[in-house]
């Protein structure tokens, strides 16, 4: 909707495996550019639930098969609330040139093997583990370019001081 805010989760992806380290992106269907993994936030579930199953469903990942990144001193479970994981980037930017916008909050995750499964049928099979010099490589137009900048931040910053933890030690509720 026009003038509209909606909340949405992002997933940057590093795949560490057979010496490599390379983030998962995968075409988006109806922008025809490269994105990270993620989606909306339903009015029936929390962040961490969201991106759980947007995982699921544009990556065929298993959620325990990923980490999630988080700074080495980060706050120990609270008593009466339910305790996030802290976010690389927390930002808004316009979706469309009609005044829509989305608040996206961005997780860092790391896996060590592929995908268990395949993207659900409705999301897109354009796949692929890219290196930090093949994300620097697309040309302009093809990522948004705050997706390639939070993606940057991801290879080198996050990855090399933030700690991999696993996502169930964060409890998801709805």
């Amino acid at each position: 909707m026009p003038d509209g805010h909606d909340l949405t989760v992002s997933a940057y992806v590093i795949l560490q495996a057979n010496g490599e380290t390379r983030l998962w992106v995968h075409k988006h269907k109806k922008l025809g550019v490269w994105l990270q993994f993620g989606g909306h936030v339903e009015h029936t579930e929390q962040p961490w639930a969201a991106i759980a199953h947007e995982l699921a469903e544009e990556s065929g990942y298993e959620f325990r098969q990923l980490q999630v990144l988080q700074p080495p001193d980060f706050i120990k479970p609270l008593t009466d609330a339910t305790l996030h994981p802290a976010d690389v980037c927390i930002n808004t930017h316009a979706f469309s040139d009609i005044g829509h916008f989305h608040t996206d909050i961005s997780y860092a995750f790391v896996a060590e093997e592929l995908p268990k499964h395949k993207p659900a049928d409705s999301e897109s099979s354009d796949l692929k583990a890219i290196t930090r010099s093949e994300l620097l490589a697309l040309p302009s137009g093809s990522i948004p370019e705050s997706t390639r900048e939070i993606a940057l931040y991801v290879f080198d910053h996050t990855l090399p001081n933030w700690k991999p933890v696993p996502t169930s030690d964060f409890f998801i509720t709805s």
